[in-house]
């Protein structure tokens, strides 16, 4: 068996370079981590900035700047690590760069993803880590994807994806994401939650869990409408579709009330919670572990996990940022890689 068959291809794009990525990327990479023999990471930025913060964070490291080709073939480790820097992308100073978002790092960090997306759909690497990127910087570089998800399900022809987080031992799955509370109700339809449980449950495969998988659904209302007192979303929308959805063969089980249903997976009662509303998933989550949270889109061709932080530019280039979250994410990324292998090969 070759090198490239034993080992998950890794990208692992480098963010924003005015913002912490760089930082985290040089951290997470230096740790001697088990994953190292699992995995063969390449780095899609600039070998400019990560020098820079290798340097900074006091990391004694060789940074060799490789080809697409290489990326096959690679031998890195804690002390040396790849990097697919293009020479279309030009940066200014490092300096100038550093704690705000700029045209220039906007439009790096968007040709990193798109590198990363390329390689995936190529089949070149298994799997993609994505560092955090500028909301804003994406605008100022004319570039209108709202974010990663939105530029990741485009290029990749992806109609039906979803945002999983995941905290030690919670994965929570968004119904919604980045809408105001108002529009949520508008939002949530049967037709869409049948559809969303579909996608949860065949990608819990990736997890490990090829059986039955316990999908647990939040309640919209507080104690999930008590019985249509408190708001009847529950009775209309979210029941239907949970009975669809066990008569297509999807162990559902809910809906719950929000202040019980994470209490429940900790007890092992569920394998994966389907959330309502942003704030409604991820609380839980960033209380539970706010420096190690880990995002997952689901639904994609290839696996895509990310940290659950953004670019704060606030502590950039000070050396302080935590790669907590980084390093769970290339974890995550490389044991979902694995499974989804397996289960190709299985018969």
């Amino acid at each position: 068996m070759s090198k490239r068959q034993e080992h998950i291809a890794l990208a692992i794009t480098m963010g924003d370079p005015g913002g912490v990525g760089p930082e985290i990327v040089i951290k997470a990479l230096t740790h001697p981590d088990e994953w190292y023999s699992r995995c063969k990471p390449v780095i899609i930025g600039s070998v400019d900035v990560l020098e820079f913060y290798a340097e900074r964070v006091g990391k004694e490291i060789e940074i060799i700047r490789i080809t697409e080709k290489e990326t096959s073939s690679l031998e890195v480790s804690a002390n040396r690590i790849a990097v697919l820097d293009s020479e279309e992308i030009r940066l200014p100073g490092i300096d100038t760069l550093i704690g705000k978002a700029s045209a220039e790092s906007g439009y790096a960090s968007f040709r990193y993803v798109g590198t990363a997306i390329r390689l995936a759909m190529q089949g070149i690497v298994d799997a993609i880590v994505t560092a955090p990127i500028s909301k804003y910087g994406w605008h100022l570089a004319d570039i209108h994807f709202p974010g990663h998800t939105e530029m990741l399900a485009h290029y990749s022809g992806t109609k039906e994806f979803a945002m999983m987080m995941v905290a030690d031992r919670l994965r929570v799955v968004l119904a919604t994401i980045h809408i105001p509370l108002r529009e949520v109700m508008q939002a949530l339809t049967q037709h869409k939650l049948v559809r969303l449980f579909h996608l949860v449950h065949n990608f819990m495969a990736y997890f490990g869990i090829t059986d039955v998988v316990r999908i647990g659904v939040c309640g919209l209302n507080p104690h999930a409408g008590e019985d249509g007192l408190l708001g009847n979303e529950e009775k209309t929308i979210i029941e239907p579709a949970i009975e669809q959805a066990h008569n297509e063969g999807i162990s559902v089980l809910g809906p719950y009330p929000a202040d019980t249903i994470y209490h429940r997976m900790l007890e092992g009662e569920l394998d994966v919670v389907v959330a309502m509303y942003h704030d409604q998933g991820l609380i839980p989550i960033k209380t539970l572990d706010f420096y190690g949270g880990v995002n997952v889109t689901i639904g994609l061709p290839f696996i895509r996990t990310s940290v659950d932080h953004g670019t704060a530019f606030d502590i950039a280039g000070k050396g302080i940022a935590d790669e907590r979250s980084l390093l769970n994410a290339i974890r995550l990324a490389v044991t979902l890689a694995e499974n989804k292998r397996k289960l190709k090969r299985e018969p």
